[in-house]
């Protein structure tokens, strides 16, 4: 078993921590807020310097490098994206380069060039429109219906969208063709933000400290007329796409969470080294040692069994029960890390303006629900019960 990463990643790697230490981490302080009341604190950056640093990852060939060779980006594989992630995921700073949802990766030829292209060279947003009002991360009920007329899909109801506000959207949207809203029968459709019946609120940028965390993007469809050429995939499959992508998706998912986790440790570390408490630096503390070793483990459990599962995505080895180990592990020592860190900054690292506070935040923001950690063990001890290698 070879436990080296191969040279070219490396040099991957050390091009990305170049950049995140160089570009992203020195905008921290912007997106903190610099003001005494934090009244000026951001949840993006401002679009002329999102831009500059897309220009810059273009340059240095960065763009594109999450995104599979056949859709146009650089298709260096699932542990490269790994290492990619876990490195962007050590910085507050929203950025990526060129991320795509592989629902997209389904649209056909027109599809491609009106929605996918466009998208991966930042030139619309997609609004990922699968959540609903009251309905939290369960799919099994939906209350967005589309009934079919003569060419067109008529839709009601809201959504709500996590993604990032953009001025020239379009809207992914997940609703049931079966009156009785079984998820058999999800469709998705392509929304185009002019169509009538179409409408979006919640698009402002909010600033200051209380606003830290992105607020959901409401979606309304009253009697909006969507044509049959913008179904995506087949009717009633929605539930389909991109599913050849989910289990590298979720061990990359994994990765980031090795990369928050990596950062928290950093800023832990730092912490024990320079605080007093009784004439003593705490990291002699026993306890405080403690704390510091769990998260170190923790986080070298992770990061090998993301590589594992990354390398043998890379060799197109099965890795249903893989992907879905590490993103049950990779989750759950989010919570674990969140623990002892706030042991070591004696008690919740929730002081406004500081990189722990976001950092702690976005980590728990963006972690899985319990719901969908029921659904890995649920794919793992199926796995297990087919007879398969344990």
């Amino acid at each position: 078993m070879d436990f080296e990463i191969p040279q070219e990643l490396k040099m991957v790697r050390s091009l990305v921590r170049d950049f995140v230490n160089d570009q992203l981490k020195p905008l921290e302080r912007d997106i903190l807020g610099r003001s005494a009341d934090l009244s000026d604190a951001r949840i993006s950056l401002p679009t002329e310097i999102e831009e500059g640093l897309i220009k810059m990852a273009n340059e240095t060939g960065l763009w594109g490098i999450n995104i599979p060779e056949e859709f146009g980006g650089a298709g260096l594989g699932t542990l490269c994206s790994c290492l990619v992630e876990e490195e962007l995921a050590q910085t507050i700073i929203p950025f990526n380069f060129g991320d795509v949802t592989p629902i997209l990766f389904d649209c056909n030829a027109e599809q491609n060039e009106k929605y996918f292209l466009p998208v991966l060279n930042r030139q619309k947003h997609a609004y990922l429109a699968l959540l609903e009002p009251q309905k939290g991360a369960n799919i099994s009920s939906l209350e967005m219906r589309a009934e079919k007329g003569n060419g067109h899909y008529i839709l009601n109801g809201q959504k709500l969208s996590l993604s990032k506000a953009g001025e020239d959207y379009f809207a992914i949207v997940f609703a049931t063709t079966n009156q009785k809203g079984a998820k058999e029968e999800l469709t998705c459709f392509l929304v185009d933000e002019n169509v009538p019946g179409f409408s979006v609120t919640g698009e402002e940028e909010r600033t200051g400290w209380q606003t830290r965390l992105r607020e959901p993007i409401s979606l309304t469809f009253d009697r909006c007329r969507v044509p049959v050429e913008n179904i995506l995939g087949e009717e009633g499959k929605a539930l389909h796409l991109g599913k050849k992508w989910l289990p590298s998706r979720r061990v990359i998912r994994g990765a980031r969470c090795i990369g928050f986790a990596q950062r928290l440790l950093e800023e832990s570390t730092t912490q024990a080294q320079s605080l007093l408490s009784f004439g003593q630096f705490i990291a002699k503390r026993t306890s405080v040692e403690a704390a510091l070793a769990d998260i170190a483990v923790a986080v070298h459990a992770a990061r090998l069994m993301v590589y594992e599962a990354a390398c043998k995505a890379d060799n197109e080895e099965y890795i249903q029960r893989e992907a879905a180990m590490v993103k049950l592990f990779a989750t759950e020592i989010i919570y674990r890390v969140a623990d002892r860190v706030s042991h070591i900054f004696n008690g919740p690292p929730h002081i406004a303006g500081l990189p722990m506070e976001r950092l702690c935040r976005n980590t728990l923001a963006t972690s899985t629900t319990e719901l969908a950690l029921d659904l890995q063990r649920s794919i793992i001890t199926r796995d297990i019960l087919k007879g398969l290698k344990v």
